[in-house]
């Protein structure tokens, strides 16, 4: 099993009511409603690697909320296991979603029930037999949590899973960057798989070129393998034996890029596994080719779900579909 730890959440998106009831982007003569729409970094990677048909479980606090019901259901659609089952108290986190000129969505937060994370009930969830564990977003940002969730990585990490983390650096929710850069220093140390975006590395450190990001990363304890997202640019891996480089998946129609990032890293932890490469000492020696063929997998991954509103990734038979084309 492939299990996903961090939070999940509703994204509310300001739109526009008009009379016929169709919803179009701002303006400020009509109506703006809110409409609420499941996320979560982690939990759309969950939902994006069962649907690419990998067994999969998702390991979060769920409020007792209407919201919870409501991020419930796009889970088990997909089969998702939800490994925490009883339901928290505190409210569903929030956030607010906005869109730049290119539509890439820009994000303010309301955190509450992802917050409420108890290591012996969490451990006490974990599968025995488990292939990866994913480290979500938001574990390194508060200090207490961000302990909580160390210890079941090194859970996790103490029953034979494969480690990656997903970061979704996110300063505009960290009062002390210095401490967060520290404790995800200490996430990033656990890791054998680290994707992360551009913009995330900009935010950690500007100076620093993407090829001196990855080699930093690789040099640490644990890390084997580094994908970093260029949005419309397509990605990058690194690796001790090779490099690559792969262009986006254009859609027919674009949709907007919520969840892309995701889905990308869905495609390439099923890319890995599927050829048996999703193991500590194997990932090290991806070469160029395969290290390609990851990406342009990832990459179809990310470009099906884009071109849809939201986050809604793609099921297996569609990627083959449009890598067989």
């Amino acid at each position: 099993m492939f299990v996903v730890g961090g939070e999940s959440l509703i994204d509310l998106k300001a739109e526009v009511a008009l009379p016929d009831g169709a919803l179009i982007g701002r303006d400020g003569e009509n109506q703006i409603v809110m409409t609420a729409h499941q996320g979560g970094s982690p939990y759309n990677c969950a939902i994006a690697l069962a649907k690419l048909g990998n067994p999969t479980g998702f390991l979060c606090p769920i409020s007792a909320d209407a919201f919870g019901d409501y991020l419930l259901g796009p889970l088990q659609a997909a089969g998702v296991t939800t490994l925490l089952t009883e339901r928290v108290a505190e409210y569903t986190t929030l956030a607010v979603v906005n869109f730049d000129a290119n539509r890439n969505a820009r994000y303010g937060f309301y955190r509450s029930a992802d917050g409420a994370i108890v290591a012996a009930k969490a451990i006490a969830a974990l599968p025995e037999n488990l292939d990866l564990y994913q480290i979500g977003g938001f574990c390194p940002i508060k200090p207490d949590e961000a302990a909580i969730w160390l210890e079941i990585v090194a859970a996790a990490a103490a029953r034979g899973a494969t480690i990656s983390i997903d970061p979704n650096v996110r300063p505009s929710l960290v009062d002390d960057f210095a401490g967060y850069k520290a404790r995800l220093s200490s996430f990033l140390d656990t890791a054998h798989v680290v994707k992360v975006s551009e913009e995330d590395l900009e935010a950690l450190d500007a100076a620093k070129s993407i090829e001196q990001h990855a080699a930093d990363l690789l040099a640490r304890p644990n890390c084997e393998l580094v994908v970093v997202t260029l949005g419309d640019q397509g990605s990058r891996a690194f690796t001790a034996a090779g490099k690559a480089q792969a262009a986006i998946y254009a859609p027919p129609e674009f949709g907007d890029t919520v969840g892309a990032g995701d889905s990308l890293m869905a495609g390439i932890l099923s890319w890995l596994q599927e050829r048996g490469l999703l193991k500590p000492g194997k990932l090290s020696g991806l070469g160029a080719g395969a290290l390609s063929d990851m990406l342009r997998f990832g990459a179809v991954v990310a470009g099906i779900n884009c071109g849809r509103k939201g986050c809604k990734p793609p099921t297996r038979a569609e990627v083959d579909a449009v890598l067989t084309a």
